[in-house]
């Protein structure tokens, strides 16, 4: 319904466009006495074929202007959308400032004699003075206690009660070790990864760095990186950016993440530990593959039945030893002789360790191999 108003709009201006200049050129054409016609026929003929022809262009050409105009709208969006709402707020507020001083400064040029020197200046002035109040409101507001808090009362918060909107808003940014572990790329085939994926471009430095290594296994980890960057840039059906955002003053990756995480409202996906703690002491989002492949293991209680594979001994005496799918380790008591075999066993108890899961169970008895 919009797109048919517009496109309405701007066909109506291309029919006024046209017949002004149809009227504006008939004693023109007259004059040359192209075809011995009187001025009243010109008076209505040119405008009315020039009418129609702009009918015809705009109409035509508002379908691309539309188009046009729908992408950069979606960009200028987009853009808004990484700027945390208080800065946009404050930045706002300095514009504003800065424009009305522009204003007062700018009236003294009208002295100068030269009309367009005087306009070039007052021009700069409205640019230099505006882009001031947003840097300067931006930096030193929010260093401001009872400022921010006004700001956060005022502006709407993204998130939900339980957060999704929240986490769904922010962009992705994948740091070095959840790229080399390429989980991440199964991850974001399935759809749990939404939004856009934000690949920094020290973090490229640092996987080329890797896999030029002269070290095998850690050239080897750096080039599995850059072969799962690949995949998850041709591919997936995701939004992947990289980012030329560096920070020069910085040398450690993992401080930089944490400027870009902060600067592009944006959360970090990782598998680093170090990370996540730090990060999360600055209130950043972290989300951690490791954790969600815990939180997405079967659960499992004790009574359950199982069919296991003894693959090798426990430990402990006659201890056998089994893993789930996933690498959960069973440990099967009684379960050395049945090495090699498919048995039935039944779970005793399940122990959570910082490395994952452990089951413990024993062979059910009475049962055929």
């Amino acid at each position: 319904m919009v797109e048919k108003l517009i496109k309405y709009i701007i066909t109506f201006i291309g029919l006024s466009s046209g017949v002004a200049l149809g009227i504006r050129l008939a004693d023109p054409l007259h004059d040359l006495h192209l075809i011995n016609f009187d001025r009243i026929v010109y008076l209505i003929v040119t405008p009315t074929v020039l009418g129609i022809l702009s009918v015809f262009v705009f109409y035509f050409a508002s379908k691309i202007l539309i188009r046009l105009g729908q992408r950069l709208a979606q960009i200028v969006q987009n853009e808004l959308e990484k700027i945390p709402q208080q800065d946009f707020l404050f930045g706002l507020i300095g514009l504003v400032f800065g424009l009305i001083i522009a204003f007062l400064i700018s009236g003294l040029y009208d002295i100068i004699p030269i009309p367009m020197v005087a306009s070039a200046l007052q021009i700069l002035t409205f640019i230099f003075f505006g882009y001031l109040g947003i840097s300067l409101a931006q930096k030193n507001i929010k260093d401001q206690p009872k400022l921010t808090d006004w700001a956060k009362k005022i502006t709407p918060s993204k998130t939900t009660k339980t957060g999704v909107a929240a986490v769904q808003s922010k962009p992705k940014i994948l740091d070095t070790s959840v790229i080399i572990d390429g989980r991440i790329a199964d991850i974001c085939k399935t759809g749990f990864i939404e939004g856009e994926v934000i690949i920094p471009e020290f973090v490229l430095s640092e996987l080329r760095h890797i896999a030029d290594s002269s070290d095998a296994l850690k050239r080897n980890r750096g080039r599995r990186g850059l072969d799962i960057l690949k995949i998850i840039q041709r591919d997936l059906p995701i939004v992947v950016k990289i980012v030329d955002q560096d920070f020069e003053d910085v040398a450690e990756v993992d401080v930089k993440l944490i400027k870009l995480a902060q600067k592009m409202n944006g959360c970090i996906v990782t598998n680093d530990y170090n990370l996540n703690k730090v990060a999360s002491l600055q209130d950043i989002l972290i989300l951690n593959i490791n954790e969600l492949a815990n939180a997405v293991k079967p659960v499992v209680l004790p009574g359950e039945e199982m069919f296991v594979q003894i693959i090798k001994e426990g430990k402990e005496a006659n201890q056998g030893v089994s893993y789930l799918d996933d690498g959960t380790m069973i440990v099967v008591e009684d379960g050395r002789k049945f090495m090699n075999d498919h048995i039935m066993v039944i779970v005793t108890s399940v122990l959570q360790t910082a490395a994952g899961k452990m089951i413990f169970a024993k062979s059910k008895p009475n049962q055929s191999y």
